[in-house]
């Protein structure tokens, strides 16, 4: 049985189209998600890792086949980087000093789990559009009369991931 073929190598050298060179920009992603409450661009991950635009645009499109991030139309604008949104969505988490939107009433919950800290929720019932404040602390959320409805089943929502 032959080896698989080693890693591709760039001119850049930081190696392309690898399970490491994707977990790298993986990790750059969500390193300026947190730093900088806001998903980054291509320009921005290729300037930190100092490698080729068209290189981290392969990454982000293997990180959206493997349902790691989730982009726009466009390819390279990251619309999802679950937990957090990169659009402005009515699920606001406040963490220390900065605010992050998530995806869903689901995502605002791994947000402070995702950075080992404590935050604060602010969204509202799709029902009655009255507002939603709930703390999260480091153990999840404080116990309240709010519930969460699911129309859609987990295993179905990447059919149409925006809609759910």
């Amino acid at each position: 049985m032959r080896s698989p073929a080693p890693p591709r190598r760039s001119r850049s050298g930081i190696g392309s189209g690898g399970v490491e060179f994707d977990t790298r920009v993986k990790t750059a992603i969500y390193r300026r998600v947190v730093e900088m409450a806001r998903a980054p661009g291509v320009a921005e991950i290729a300037a930190a890792l100092a490698g080729p635009p068209e290189e981290i645009r392969g990454a982000y499109r293997r990180l959206f086949a493997r349902r790691v991030l989730f982009l726009e139309g466009d390819g390279e604008t990251i619309r999802m980087a679950p937990p957090f949104s990169g659009v402005p969505t009515q699920h606001r988490v406040r963490v220390g000093d900065r605010t992050y939107f998530a995806n869903c009433s689901w995502d605002s919950f791994g947000i402070p789990a995702a950075l080992h800290a404590e935050g604060e929720v602010h969204s509202r019932c799709e029902q009655t559009l009255e507002p939603i404040r709930l703390r999260v602390g480091r153990e999840g959320p404080e116990t309240g009369p709010v519930v969460a409805h699911f129309a859609v089943p987990a295993a179905k929502w990447w059919a149409d991931l925006v809609y759910t």
